[in-house]
């Protein structure tokens, strides 16, 4: 099969019954028209989506990627989808695709056309980004502040923070902010100088021997390629932990790492300008983990 590969999909009530979804599959030629012009995905960002990867015919991280999609569902007041549509749609898809090489297979769930037949959905599989460079040199990284204080999510709920949607203006703006500082990426903080996250990655720091991300919540997604980072380590006899992490306590680090589905484990090499520790070896393990994953 070649790529891209587009499968649209009739999503089914998330209390239905049935076990066998191949009548609501329809496979289309990528380049082909497919949404209209009234869709809300396109008009208004109004959606929801997740990546994973695909890694020589082995889809990575089904099922917390389906959960993070059903609590983004809730977040945002989308029908909630099947769990049991998505494994066979994601199924389908990587029975269709190389069996070698690195994919990207992003979903979306859309609330659909206004006044009009919702939701609608559709699943994309391309051939991944080549990271093997940035993997191996780490990234260049600036502070941002993301405009809110801690907690903001849990008092003003209607931001649906903790939900991934497809309106990324602010995410895309940011990355064009840290190019225009001479960086490469981006990590969020609060007005009140906590860390949050990266505009598509989870932060992971080492602080005292211990490896730490800043605890999910309202306004931080719990990261999928960052639990498997953790169960790596975990593995290793490493410490891991979730909780609050200030941006002082982020200057001061051992080490840091960017961690995304696609990209996977990345090392901040300089923070603001000023050079940062790398752990390099270990970044090269933790991918070389990452990649042999058959689940």
């Amino acid at each position: 099969m070649t790529l891209p590969f587009t499968l649209l999909i009739d999503p089914v009530p998330a209390d239905s019954t049935r076990t066998n979804f191949d009548d609501t599959f329809h496979p289309i030629d990528s380049s082909a028209p497919a949404l209209r012009v009234a869709e809300l995905s396109t008009q208004r960002g109004d959606g929801i989506f997740e990546t994973l990867t695909v890694v020589n015919g082995h889809p990575h991280e089904v099922e917390p990627h389906i959960s993070r999609l059903i609590n983004s569902a809730r977040i945002c007041d989308l029908p909630e989808p099947h769990p049991g549509q998505w494994r066979a749609a994601i199924a389908l898809a990587v029975s269709q695709l190389p069996t070698e090489g690195e994919l990207a297979l992003k979903f979306v769930l859309s609330r659909g056309v206004e006044a009009g037949p919702a939701p609608t959905a559709w699943l994309h599989a391309t051939r991944a980004a080549d990271f093997r460079g940035v993997r191996e040199q780490g990234v260049k990284v600036v502070t941002l502040d993301r405009g809110y204080p801690r907690g903001v999510a849990e008092r003003a709920p209607w931001l649906l923070m903790g939900a991934k949607t497809l309106s990324y203006a602010i995410n895309m703006a940011a990355l064009r902010e840290a190019n225009r500082r001479g960086a490469d990426d981006t990590i969020f903080v609060t007005t009140d100088g906590y860390v949050m996250e990266g505009p598509t990655s989870s932060v992971i720091i080492r602080s005292g021997g211990v490896y730490v991300t800043p605890a999910p919540s309202g306004a931080i997604l719990h990261g999928t390629t960052q639990q498997s980072v953790f169960e790596y380590l975990e593995a290793q006899g490493e410490r891991t932990e979730y909780r609050d992490v200030t941006v002082d306590e982020l200057r001061a680090a051992d080490a840091a790492w960017l961690v995304s589905s696609v990209r996977l484990a990345v090392s901040v090499t300089e923070l603001d300008g000023e050079p940062f520790p790398v752990d390099q070896e270990l970044t090269r393990a933790i991918n070389t983990a990452l990649l042999a994953r058959t689940a």
